[in-house]
């Protein structure tokens, strides 16, 4: 299939010689124009990995060069990805652009062209698809009570950790918080998801934050009309015991 800018170049030609007048020209100009920008990202190459140093992964992509194997195995990164209109991306090249270089803030889908040498559309399917690959296979270890971070042993040392830092109790392992995530402004029901208090369209999330920095479990997204108080009550059987006498959650909100 012909590119917008392909039917564009003929609709020139024909133009010229005379094949259509100005009116229909201008008229399957408009038709055949994209509502993306027109960047040239055919003048850069495509993603290699091997071309790239040490100091540009790690300025781009917040890892060194090093460890992205070893990242790319934890995660099961696949071989490839295939976007639902047969885009194909390396399982590297989807790694780095989803996760490294996409969230790497700020950062514009145009401001990866140069490295990507790919058109935005096509960046923004391939990175959705790592998204939800990656939600699809690890969103448990953190949407439901993972056993592997939170067993009673694991507990204990959290605990312990917490206490020998001037914690106020012996047995808190956790910290609750929430975080509100600022959205596009949706086409239906806008009232539900808007903030009043950032200004903002977006959803909440409630999370139980480790001392080693994990994320032990994430509830969410809820509208405005639910508070943080709210959140911890729905997301009660989640908060699991670990022992007779239970670990605390030590809530800052």
């Amino acid at each position: 299939m012909a590119t917008f800018r392909e039917v564009r170049d003929l609709l020139a030609v024909a133009c010229f010689e005379d094949i259509i007048d100005e009116d229909e020209f201008l008229l399957l100009w408009d038709l055949h124009s994209s509502k993306n920008l027109d960047l040239p990202y055919e003048d850069y190459g495509r993603f290699d990995l091997d071309e790239m140093d040490d100091s540009e992964c790690l300025a781009e992509f917040r890892v060194k060069k090093r460890d992205l194997p070893d990242l790319a195995a934890a995660l099961r990164i696949p071989n490839q990805f295939v976007c639902h209109q047969r885009s194909v991306a390396d399982g590297m090249e989807g790694l780095c652009m989803r996760l490294l270089r996409r969230l790497l803030y700020p950062c514009r889908y145009s401001d990866m062209i140069a490295r990507f040498g790919r058109p935005v559309p096509v960046m923004s399917m391939v990175t959705n698809t790592v998204l939800d690959y990656i939600f699809t296979t690890h969103s448990h270890r953190i949407l439901q009570w993972n056993q592997a971070i939170l067993r009673p042993a694991q507990l204990q040392i959290y605990a312990d950790a917490i206490s020998l830092k001037g914690g106020a109790l012996n047995n808190c392992f956790g910290f609750i918080d929430g975080t509100v995530r600022p959205i596009c402004r949706p086409g239906e029901h806008q009232r539900v998801v808007y903030n009043g208090h950032k200004r903002v369209h977006a959803l909440k999330f409630q999370s139980i934050a480790l001392p080693n920095g994990l994320i032990a479990n994430m509830y969410g997204p809820v509208g405005k009309y639910i508070w943080y108080s709210s959140i911890l009550f729905l997301r009660g059987r989640t908060l699991l015991f670990a022992q007779k006498n239970a670990a605390h959650i030590w809530d800052n909100l």
